[in-house]
């Protein structure tokens, strides 16, 4: 059921989404408790304010209460993707310049490192004192390390 809830609601919310310039990144369904949890994860260059979140949930609430596969009652959080998101597109890397990411390349090699360039094909990364570019095919998996000083105190 949730595969086809999940259809119905694309179906309706990508259009919207696509008119307030924002990128669709992931829709769940799943139950929660007596309810169903309808989540739409979205993003933008600069990331969402809550604004965009507000504006896009008053634009699509409506809407989504016409779905027969939500027949049952559900909640509706619109959201954006969060630090725990794998980066899996060149759109996420850009979106991360100057943020710290932790690396796993293909080969098994681990990397952690300050993201200063991204196009199509690599990624530039400076470790440490130096820089090194990495193809992106050659990425497993890279997720963003939280930070809890301000980059701007890091040269001090």
């Amino acid at each position: 059921m949730q595969s086809s809830a999940v259809d119905a609601v694309a179906k309706i919310v990508q259009p919207i989404v696509s008119n307030l310039n924002l990128d669709l990144e992931q829709i769940l369904v799943r139950p929660a408790g007596n309810r169903l949890l309808v989540k739409i994860i979205v993003d933008k260059d600069g990331g969402i304010s809550l604004d965009d979140v507000a504006q896009l949930t008053a634009a699509i609430s409506e809407p989504l209460e016409q779905i027969a596969a939500l027949a049952d009652p559900f909640t509706l959080e619109v959201t954006s993707p969060g630090v725990d998101r794998p980066l899996t597109e060149v759109k996420h890397w850009q979106r991360n310049v100057s943020r710290l990411v932790k690396v796993s390349l293909t080969s098994g090699e681990s990397l952690e490192g300050r993201i200063l360039e991204v196009n199509e094909q690599e990624i530039s990364l400076q470790i440490k004192q130096r820089t090194r570019s990495i193809d992106i095919k050659d990425v497993a998996k890279a997720l963003i390390q939280v930070e809890f000083r301000d980059p701007a105190s890091r040269s001090k």
